[in-house]
């Protein structure tokens, strides 16, 4: 299984190294927020990966949506619990979660089809900043932090047609930013395409804290930053 590399499993929980974390979110979701490196001070795992990781472990649902309660920090063993058929939750041994599903309908469990499918979504994500983050900003007059450019998931859900899906590819449809003081929420549609033809959609909430007035010069710092970044590319840090 792909996912193989980016977790392992001890005692019976689920356990992400930083370095795991920062490969997947790079190798993968092509995802450099420096808040996926090995050493950030504020270092959380990608909640893409904990989407892949439910995936892999539960199928794919015809409908699913996906909250994040908490942010993951490292060393953090995990449990995948299902209260009923239709929930899902992600938790530590204390009981915190992180993560709750909710799903029905049909669901296909074929590896070949959930790797397609994750593959797809997760690249998509990578996409958010700077392609359509940094634009959307632009035009609503607003950004993020530039010292601490926070970019955080919210929710995600997904309403599929069929689950007969081949070739998988997600299209942005609409995007918009809602400004509620220092906090913004961004709110993006995606048309699901398979094998060419729309197939189902997909939609997501961000969070962005810090905000701002836009600053047209602090912006082609952060930018210029995440490119040295992508540039470096495999660098995951020192911390394992």
């Amino acid at each position: 299984m792909f996912l193989d590399r980016f977790h392992s499993v001890q005692n019976g929980f689920v356990r992400i190294t930083p370095v795991q974390a920062s490969q997947f979110a790079k190798e993968i979701a092509g995802d450099f927020n420096p808040i996926h490196d090995p050493d950030a001070r504020r270092f959380c795992v990608p909640g893409d990966l904990l989407f892949a990781l439910v995936l892999s472990r539960f199928g794919l649902s015809e409908r699913m949506s996906f909250c994040f309660k908490a942010l993951l920090s490292k060393d953090v063993g995990l449990a995948f619990h299902t209260p009923s058929e239709e929930r899902i939750e992600v938790a530590d041994a204390s009981g915190k979660v992180y993560l709750e599903v909710d799903r029905s309908g049909d669901t296909v469990r074929d590896p070949a089809v959930i790797e397609d499918f994750t593959r797809c979504y997760v690249s998509a994500s990578g996409k958010n900043f700077p392609h359509t983050l940094q634009p959307l900003m632009e035009s609503k007059g607003v950004m993020f932090n530039p010292e601490r450019p926070m970019v955080m998931y919210e929710s995600m859900s997904l309403a599929l047609d069929s689950l007969a899906i081949t070739s998988p590819d997600l299209e942005l449809e609409s995007a918009d930013l809602q400004d509620h003081g220092k906090r913004g929420q961004v709110f993006l549609n995606y048309r699901l395409l398979s094998g060419g033809q729309v197939e189902g959609e997909v939609t997501k909430s961000l969070v962005l804290s810090g905000l701002r007035p836009y600053n047209a010069d602090d912006m082609a710092k952060v930018l210029d930053h995440f490119y040295q970044l992508k540039a470096r590319g495999v660098d995951y840090g020192s911390t394992v």
